[in-house]
């Protein structure tokens, strides 16, 4: 692999049309990630997905979050999904996709107009159900793909299209797998 030069903000705003153009009802699962460690991934070809663990074997039961009163991990931030177009943009490789830190990467219309909180999808025989906490970018996503990739994803316009991804939480357990389509299902009023 050639040395990676982070990608202008005219570079990511040219993605734009792309991005746009991602399925809306039912979209293909590119990748899924485990993270066993904090700044360790695993990918894999099949998933487990559990209402009380995630994704079985990812690290988030066990990491702790600002965001509950009393430290545990979120209940609603189980899951975090990224836009494989959006994904292949700002990594430019593939085999840097795992770096943006998120567990199931779909070529999928994540933007709040298509999957607001509440509505589900079904991947393989699990049932997922995205939530209402945003998903934004943090340090470790800056210094792998540049500021003005978090810009980018955390402009007005990406904060809308959810560039950066969606929180969803396990509603039915199962099993995933990387090529299966996942299928919208119904939104709930959250």
């Amino acid at each position: 692999m050639s040395e990676i030069k982070h990608l202008t903000t005219a570079e990511l705003e040219a993605g734009l049309d792309v991005i746009r153009e991602a399925p809306k009802d039912e979209g293909v699962l590119r990748l899924i990630v485990r993270r066993p460690q904090i700044d360790e991934r695993e990918p894999l070809e099949e998933g487990e997905l559990d209402p009380l663990e995630g994704l079985v074997g990812d690290s988030w039961n066990t990491r702790g979050s600002s965001r509950t009163a009393d430290g545990s991990p979120h209940p609603e931030m189980q899951l975090n999904i990224m836009n494989a177009r959006v994904t292949a943009l700002v990594a430019q490789h593939e085999e840097r996709w795992q770096l943006a830190g998120d567990q199931l990467y779909l070529d999928m219309d994540l933007s709040a107009e298509n999957l607001p909180a509440g509505t589900q999808l079904a991947i393989g025989s699990a049932v997922i159900e995205v939530t209402p906490p945003p998903h934004t970018g943090c340090k470790k996503f800056v210094s792998r793909f540049g500021l003005d990739a978090m810009k980018f994803v955390n402009s007005s316009v990406g904060r809308e299209l959810h560039l950066r991804g969606i929180n969803a939480r396990v509603i039915q357990g199962g099993t995933i797998r990387v090529g299966q389509v996942a299928k919208k299902l119904v939104a709930k009023n959250v």
